[in-house]
């Protein structure tokens, strides 16, 4: 689902969607250690549905950052193949 990237939510800005917590989780944990501070935002039953069972599987959590570090956290989020992180040794 592609938001407008000027959606704002609790003095922060949308910079992507979560499918699970797990990668709500994972995204957090990127962004905290490159020094960004992030928020989740659950929609509907989905919080509830993570307290309950451990797990949110429902919707997807929407990710907020201040609006002057939205470049910083998208940089700090794209993909990196693991492949070119290791030279092959033959």
């Amino acid at each position: 689902m592609t938001r407008n990237k000027e959606k704002k939510w609790r003095n922060g800005v949308y910079l992507c969607d979560a499918h699970t917590s797990f990668e709500a989780d994972i995204i957090e944990s990127k962004l905290r250690a490159e020094g960004i501070p992030c928020i989740k935002n659950y929609r509907g039953a989905s919080n509830f549905m993570e307290i309950a069972l451990g797990s949110n599987t429902i919707q997807e959590i929407e990710i907020y950052v201040p609006e002057e570090m939205l470049q910083q956290a998208q940089q700090a989020i794209i993909p990196v193949p693991i492949e070119d992180d290791f030279e092959e040794v033959e």
